[in-house]
This record gives structure tokens, sequence and C-alpha cells, in this order.
């Protein structure tokens, strides 16, 4: 992906298109979720900073939305029901196909930008369209300025609609991936919603497990519980 960012027109086409290829196997690896799945990159203004933040000498090119894009290509690609809704203060509606390269849909998707940030703008939107949904999946750096009050009886606008959502769909999940933690989260982690904060490979393992109820509330301390030291 680093290497996909920075290859400018200037780069001969076999290595653009070596690129590509090298992205196509390694997302061959990306579990098939079953079931109908919606994938909700945040393309908003802040999702421009570097995925590593701002360090002398050690600065990524690689940008939040950029993580974002990926992960939303790589799921349309790997399962058969899935729905893209990209989103900043509404849902920016967008032709992606599943046939084309992963990294020209990434491209597409981190190409749109700007904006402040409405984490329950995709959710409004499956609540309109009365949408049949098995699980979500937010990919976002969690900073919802458009609605960031929080009731203490029901939680953020993001969670009213999920609350919705849910009463249509008893068994839906979500997973909210939150690329830079703040310490705040949109979705308070219960039985059906998963935080990740981060990235790596191993999200997609996580998520999967999630989804098909092998991981329970108590995943992240059965992760660490594992670990030999």
């Amino acid at each position: 992906m680093a290497a996909a960012v920075a290859a400018g027109t200037d780069v001969p086409a076999m290595v653009r298109d070596a690129l590509h290829d090298a992205m196509e196997l390694a997302v061959g690896n990306v579990p098939d979720i079953a079931g109908s799945v919606v994938v909700c990159p945040d393309v908003s203004g802040s999702m421009r900073s570097p995925v590593t933040g701002y360090r002398i000498g050690s600065t990524s090119a690689v940008r939040c939305v950029d993580v974002a894009a990926l992960v939303a290509a790589s799921f349309l690609r790997q399962s058969r029901d899935v729905r893209v809704l990209p989103f900043e203060q509404r849902v920016v509606d967008v032709r992606l196909d599943r046939r084309d390269t992963i990294l020209t849909n990434a491209e597409r998707l981190a190409a749109i930008g700007g904006g402040g940030t409405n984490c329950s703008a995709p959710l409004e939107r499956l609540n309109a369209d009365r949408a049949r949904v098995d699980l979500v999946v937010f990919v976002s750096d969690n900073q919802s300025w458009v609605e960031s009050q929080r009731s203490a009886a029901t939680g953020t606008g993001m969670m009213r609609e999920w609350a919705q959502l849910k009463a249509r769909n008893p068994g839906a999940k979500l997973v909210c991936i939150d690329i830079q933690p703040y310490g705040t989260t949109q979705a308070l982690e219960r039985a059906d919603v998963l935080n990740v904060s981060g990235f790596s490979d191993a999200v997609f393992e996580i998520i999967a497990g999630f989804a098909a109820g092998t991981l329970g509330p108590d995943h992240w301390v059965g992760e660490i519980e594992q670990v030999t030291l």
C-alpha cells in the first residue's frame, strides 16, 4: 500500500502493475465473512493525517484515510454481500466495482475528501433504507464532531441509530476500528460491539471471529492470557 501511494506517473507501468498484483495476492488472505456486511470508511478531513501521527524522521506517507479505504476495498473483494458507505458529515455516494483491483477501489475512496465527521450518518442511511444487516464495520479516527453530544440515557447519536438498527436486526454486530485511539469511543463495548484500537492485518481475523461468534465479550482478556511471558 505504501509503495502504491508513493508511485507516481513516472514509475514504469510494469512496476505499477506488479504493485496491483501483489496487493491482490495479499488480500487473498482476508477472510470471507458470511451474511450482509456494511463497511463504513471515514473520509473526513481529520483522516488526512499520517497513520503514524507526526513524528520527526518516522512519519508515514500512508494516511488514515488510505487504511480505511484499503479495509473497505478488501472486504468488497473477499465477501459476497458487502455494501460500502464512505462518510464525513454525510454518506458520500461513490460507485465501486468489486471486480476492479483493490488499489483502484482504495484510491477511489481515498480521493473523497474533507468535511466534518458524523459517525452516525451511515447508520442513519441504513435505517432510512430499512436495510438487513449482519455486520457493520467502521474504520475511523472516531473524531465525530458533528454529533458530539452524548446522553447518559441513550449514548452517542451513533448508538441511538444502532439501537434502531438492532430493533430490526437483532443479531447484528458492530465493529469500530479506531485507527488513532484518543481515549474515547463512539460505542461502548458489549456483546454486540467490538472496539479495535490501531490496525494491523490481524484485525481481519479478529473481525471474522467476532462475526462468527467465536470471540465473546471477554475476547481481549483471552488474547492477553494466551501470551507467554
